[in-house]
């Protein structure tokens, strides 16, 4: 803004009454203060890079949202007993012996209830695909 009205205070000596109003001369001096800036700062082409990127495109992080939206709805389905088992495992990154320890079950409770859990979630999953 303050280089247009540089430019316009610099240019003043160019207006001529004559040929018209000033608003328009002001309008074009201003437009062209615009882009003689637009020109100066282009920026540098960007350099192409060597391989591609392996980050998830706005397409592949939209169906892994809907894909995590599923799975959350899916496991609020499940009973509490597998439910939790599977947030240990899954989530807290438990082994299922540490998971069988924090629960004060057997292990063999734990791989039960692993195992159910997960049939449990895949029949949730694919009757919401169908």
């Amino acid at each position: 803004m303050q280089e247009t009205f540089v430019s316009i205070w610099r240019s003043a000596s160019t207006y001529k009454p004559e040929r018209g109003p000033g608003a328009p001369w002001l309008y074009g001096v201003a437009r062209n203060a615009i882009v003689d800036r637009s020109r100066a700062r282009q920026e540098p082409a960007a350099e192409a890079p060597d391989e591609p990127t392996l980050e998830p495109g706005p397409d592949d992080r939209a169906e892994q949202s809907w894909t995590q939206w599923q799975i959350h709805g899916a496991l609020e389905r499940l009973p509490e007993r597998e439910r939790e088992v599977i947030a240990l495992a899954y989530w807290s990154e438990l082994s299922q012996s540490e998971v069988a320890a924090q629960l004060g079950i057997p292990l063999g409770t734990v791989k039960t209830r692993t195992r159910s859990a997960l049939m449990h979630l895949a029949e949730i999953l694919e009757g919401e695909l169908e």
